[in-house]
């Protein structure tokens, strides 16, 4: 099947999530950041922002384009598996104190920007496991949350 090589979409998800430039082609300048989102819904293909966030002290986490704490584990794609991004560490986002608002996140979105009103996502994936947030809960973006390049 024609598309990308293995090494190839290793080496995109090393640029976008760790800031490593990509040989002769992609360079790192740029943002050092990369934000976070939480949605109720698939974000889908077309990056969709409509079912982000659920309740009042919700907002984009920044994380670190690299391979520090605060950053992302890159995996290279072979003939048995795809290549994936996963987080170094756990991602918190606000607690929810003020609000009875329920619902469940299933899907998490990597945005090039904080600003939720004027960016789509670049990747998005399944939270794992899904999150059920409610009055006091602090969601978490876990290590076994990850985003597949195939």
């Amino acid at each position: 099947m024609a598309g990308k090589s293995d090494k190839f979409e290793y080496d995109v998800l090393r640029l976008i999530f760790n800031g490593v430039a990509l040989p002769n082609l992609g360079t790192t300048s740029g943002t050092t950041s990369l934000w976070i989102g939480l949605h109720t819904a698939d974000p889908g293909d077309a990056g969709s922002t409509a079912n982000e966030g659920g309740y009042n002290e919700y907002t984009r986490v920044a994380t670190d384009r690299s391979t520090a704490a605060s950053g992302w584990a890159i995996t290279s794609g072979t003939s048995n598996a795809v290549a994936s991004a996963s987080p170094v560490g756990t991602i918190n986002f606000p607690q929810s104190v003020a609000t009875t608002s329920t619902g469940t996140f299933g899907w998490f979105s990597v945005f090039p920007s904080s600003n939720a009103q004027g960016s789509s996502a670049i990747y998005s994936g399944t939270v794992a496991p899904v999150i059920n947030f409610s009055q006091g809960v602090t969601p978490q973006v876990t290590t076994a949350s990850s985003i597949t390049e195939d």
